[in-house]
């Protein structure tokens, strides 16, 4: 099997689909939540999803490693070729049956991300892209959104775990964003944000703090779609660096947005 043959992708997405059975059947059942964190939670159903894809994504393709957000080593790199999974994408939402709940799955190969899956089992929709081969959802193609001005830029963001410690960072952030577009949106899911943005429903996303399985998938999504990623200075992203995805037409400008909220100035063109 070669690494993206049409036979592996179907593989994958038919894993990825039967892993949101899992989610789907303990949707409205009780949950047995354990914290990481004071607010970060995960539940029996973070570890059935993980254990699940690990196994039928070891059958598909054995060569390859795993970085999988309840069993990863903090702050480690992903190897050569490599699945990163986030198995429940919005543990907090699907606790309060918010169905902004994602599955992402990248294959990560040779420093770049080649295939990247974004299921949202409660909503069935399943976002997917291949390197060089576009970017769907439930089998159709999509687009990033052709909005080009700030005011009609409808953004979406998030907030670590750890707010509380970056208060100030993330208020100046939203003072300077909230004035000037048409609207601001928190889906609580980094992969959702990402994919809408893939599909045209956001026009831009931004989010610092993430961890490598909250942003893979959907960071080839948003390129996929004719988007970009980047960091807050313009340069192609690295893991554990600020995101900014957006449709393209309007990055350039919300880059200055947020290099001046972050007092950056010497950053700007």
């Amino acid at each position: 099997m070669s690494l993206l043959s049409s036979s592996l992708l179907d593989s994958c997405l038919h894993a990825v689909r039967q892993s949101g059975e899992i989610i789907r059947e303990n949707w409205t059942r009780p949950h047995q939540v354990r914290h990481k964190g004071s607010i970060d939670l995960v539940t029996e159903t973070d570890l059935a999803v993980e254990d699940f894809l690990k196994d039928r994504l070891a059958g598909i393709l054995p060569e390859a490693g795993f970085m999988a957000e309840e069993s990863a080593v903090p702050d480690k790199a992903p190897g050569r070729l490599c699945w990163i999974i986030d198995p429940v994408d919005g543990t907090t939402n699907f606790v309060h049956r918010i169905p902004q709940v994602g599955t992402s799955v990248a294959l990560w190969h040779e420093g770049q991300v080649v295939l990247g899956i974004v299921n949202i089992p409660m909503l069935e929709e399943c976002h997917w892209a291949v390197r060089g081969g576009g970017a769907f959802c439930n089998g159709e193609t999509v687009r990033v959104s052709e909005v080009g001005t700030l005011d009609s830029t409808l953004l979406a963001t998030g907030f670590p775990y750890e707010a509380p410690r970056h208060l100030t960072t993330i208020m100046r952030r939203l003072e300077a964003a909230l004035p000037v577009t048409q609207g601001l949106r928190r889906m609580g899911a980094a992969s959702v944000d990402l994919a809408y943005v893939a599909c045209g429903r956001l026009d831009a996303f931004y989010e610092d703090w993430l961890k490598p399985w909250d942003l893979a998938a959907g960071w080839l999504l948003v390129e996929e779609a004719g988007g970009r990623v980047s960091n807050f200075r313009g340069e192609r992203l690295g893991f554990y660096e600020p995101l900014l995805a957006s449709n393209g037409a309007v990055h350039d400008a919300l880059l200055e947005l947020l290099q001046r909220a972050d007092g950056l100035p010497e950053l700007l063109p």
